[in-house]
């Protein structure tokens, strides 16, 4: 890897924001000097975007990355071959055509980094109902990722001013989170959290457990989970060398967490983080996928269909997935060492 990072925006879905967005924000960025930026999709359909957002840029058709000219403000595309004329492709609907030049823009994306050729990859919004369209079975972007790279399972890691959110239970009702809620459960996303903090740079690796119920349960009158799962969950990875306490109430714990008294705080189910994190910074909350042996990070919304196509989108998001990605790509060795890919057919989809 190179003192200055390449990484590699994937253009998302062409109906949707995500090449006005990839074009916005390295339009608007022309002078950062700690990245190197290709884009992985369709020349044509970036060129559509520019013409909406930015007018005066200039798009580069590229083979691969290594072609890419940095010596001068352009935006470099390698091309996937997927639409070869951006009319095909109509704004803010769900098709095929679209959803296969996602997905290719991905599976080129992540070889690229696999190999080495880039060091990192930013994921724009993908349409799920399109990818399908496909005849992809993938529930989305994570699953796909994890399939292209072999990884035994991996974890969404949110990155919000310093703090880095996980998640013990994801896209479930909140229901069936609470039901699943159990000492293998919190166990499991206890170590995986701390190692997760520590390959992206958190020596002390300090991870705070939130509550489930009101107040940490008072004492079992708000619910038992506290007493019989979190707590005793917390002491054993505590025993074990872990610098883990909890659990915390969760109307304290993130703002304890954003003030730096932890690194990371473990959510129980995906509202009790997103709400939280997105609340306190929702353009400056990205995605990171910590157990991929490549880094990922990504914007943390969907396609924009409404919006597609009006210049309307913002990229503040895109802007701060790439600068998350520039700032993590130093620790792509560590990456690659803690998170090896396993051998084929036996990777665990979670």
């Amino acid at each position: 890897m190179t003192n200055v990072p390449t990484l590699g925006v994937t253009q998302g879905d062409p109906a949707g924001i995500g090449p006005e967005i990839t074009v916005k924000a390295l339009s608007e960025t022309e002078n950062k000097a700690d990245r190197n930026v290709v884009v992985y999709g369709d020349p044509c359909v970036i060129q559509r975007a520019a013409d909406i957002v930015a007018p005066d840029a200039e798009v580069k058709s590229i083979s691969r990355a290594a072609d890419a000219d940095f010596s001068r403000h352009v935006i470099n595309v390698v091309d996937t071959g997927t639409v070869r004329a951006a009319e095909d492709v109509e704004w803010g609907k769900v098709q095929e055509l679209a959803g296969r030049a996602a997905v290719t823009a991905i599976e080129r994306a992540t070889a690229a980094a696999l190999a080495g050729e880039i060091d990192g990859i930013v994921t724009a919004p993908i349409n799920k109902e399109a990818i399908w369209k496909t005849g992809s079975e993938f529930l989305g972007h994570t699953e796909m990722l994890e399939s292209l790279c072999h990884a035994q399972s991996t974890d969404t890691m949110f990155v919000v001013r310093g703090l880095k959110i996980f998640f013990a239970t994801r896209h479930m009702s909140l229901q069936q989170a609470v039901a699943s809620i159990d000492r293998d459960l919190i166990d499991a996303a206890i170590t995986r959290a701390v190692t997760a903090l520590r390959t992206f740079g958190s020596e002390r690796a300090r991870l705070a457990v939130a509550a489930l119920n009101p107040h940490g349960g008072e004492g079992g009158h708000f619910g038992h989970e506290e007493i019989d799962v979190l707590r005793p969950a917390v002491e054993a990875a505590a025993a074990n060398g872990l610098d883990v306490v909890g659990p915390v109430p969760a109307d304290a714990v993130f703002h304890q967490g954003v003030g730096g008294v932890y690194d990371g705080v473990l959510s129980l189910y995906h509202d009790q983080g997103h709400i939280a994190s997105k609340t306190l910074d929702f353009d400056g909350t990205v995605s990171v996928t910590a157990g991929l042996p490549i880094l990922r990070t990504s914007v943390d919304h969907g396609t924009a269909f409404d919006i597609a196509g009006s210049g309307k989108a913002s990229a503040k998001t895109m802007e701060s997935a790439l600068a998350v990605a520039a700032d993590f790509a130093k620790f792509v060795p560590t990456i690659r060492r803690n998170y090896p890919p396993v051998t084929e057919g036996t990777a665990t989809r979670l």
